[in-house]
């Protein structure tokens, strides 16, 4: 049976949330609409779909607060489609009309939950149930960002379908993710750190990150502790971001750092007793100058020396991307005492 577009746009309409659900899989139902990044389905929430007729208008009709472009399901068919003539619009849209519904999933009884979310016991399980890195989306996301042929230790992993809630009003949304393990000075997990992913892979603007509003997040008991990568005795690099600190690490890989998360817990961030060196990693920023001095004085009086080390750019990640591999160890020989290049130089020749 053929329909007219007019016939075909009340049909679809009468089924506007079936609809988004297969053309706009991307988005979550919120309330009496369906919101999406935009008409060829990106995450996101600046589009929205009218699920039911209201006094503002008739189920099926959008908006796209960000561009203003407006339409009905026809056009959702025809852009996440990709089709320019409107008789490819017209076939798709009657075979959708045509193919059965799901039923509606049924209620289930509620499962209590045995593990509190966001606790240190959550992070503990998330980061058993992720998977080694190499060969996955997170190796390509660190080469992307010029972090190669590094041995990441046990620090890092990968989970495939890693849960993101925008907030606790939204519907969860599902992507890959670079797990990071939390720990304290005995090695104990106390958190976890989430780097959602882009499926698609790296791309400039977004650096391989996830097309969310928040694609970094942290759970579990993180004041005082970090993400480690080697073990500190006596010379330690600590600083705020993973792949901050795993630039630096390219340069020297087998210096022991430490990547606090935020500048708030890194002028926190708690020292081994054995230290006697501490490299304190500078971002560019107000926030980074104020954890530098906080941490710098709680070092120096505990007897640790203390040293800042600054990027020529935004982040160390950035000297890397921009400079390579070669002038940031330059830079590296300049700023570290000459004992602990010299030191940990050698260990990477012979290793």
């Amino acid at each position: 049976m053929l329909f007219d577009a007019s016939e075909l746009a009340y049909r679809l309409a009468r089924e506007a949330e079936a609809v988004c659900r297969h053309y706009l899989s991307n988005g979550r139902r919120v309330g009496r609409y369906w919101l999406v990044g935009d008409v060829r389905n990106t995450p996101g929430r600046s589009m929205f779909v009218r699920l039911q007729k209201s006094p503002k208008g008739p189920a099926g009709k959008w908006t796209d607060a960000a561009t203003g472009e407006h339409g009905d399901l026809l056009d959702i068919i025809r852009e996440t489609c990709g089709f320019i003539e409107f008789r490819d619009v017209v076939d798709e849209a009657t075979r959708f009309l045509k193919l059965p519904r799901p039923h509606p999933d049924l209620p289930t009884k509620p499962v209590r939950a045995t593990v509190k979310a966001g606790s240190p016991e959550a992070a503990r399980r998330l980061f058993a149930i992720s998977r080694p890195i190499e060969g996955t989306l997170v190796e390509a996301y660190l080469r992307g960002r010029a972090i190669f042929e590094l041995h990441y230790g046990a620090s890092l992993r990968f989970h495939p379908r890693c849960y993101y809630r925008p907030d606790e009003d939204a519907r969860t949304e599902i992507w890959p993710a670079m797990i990071a393990r939390v720990t304290d000075l005995d090695g104990r997990i106390t958190g976890a750190h989430r780097t959602w992913l882009n499926p698609e892979g790296f791309d400039p603007i977004r650096l391989g990150k996830a097309p969310i509003d928040t694609p970094r997040r942290a759970m579990g008991d993180l004041l005082g502790n970090a993400v480690r990568f080697g073990t500190a005795y006596d010379v330690l690099v600590a600083g705020e971001g993973i792949e901050t600190i795993l630039s630096l690490r390219c340069a020297l890989p087998n210096l022991p750092m430490a990547a606090a998360l935020s500048a708030n817990h890194l002028a926190a961030m708690l020292l081994p007793p054995t230290l006697r060196r501490l490299y304190i990693v500078r971002d560019a920023d107000a926030a980074g100058d104020a954890a530098t001095a906080a941490l710098r004085q709680r070092s120096e009086a505990a007897g640790i020396v203390a040293i800042a080390l600054s990027p020529r750019l935004g982040d160390f990640n950035e000297d890397l991307r921009t400079f390579g591999i070669h002038e940031l160890r330059a830079a590296m020989r300049i700023q570290l005492a000459p004992q602990d290049f010299t030191r940990f130089l050698v260990m990477a020749e012979e290793g």
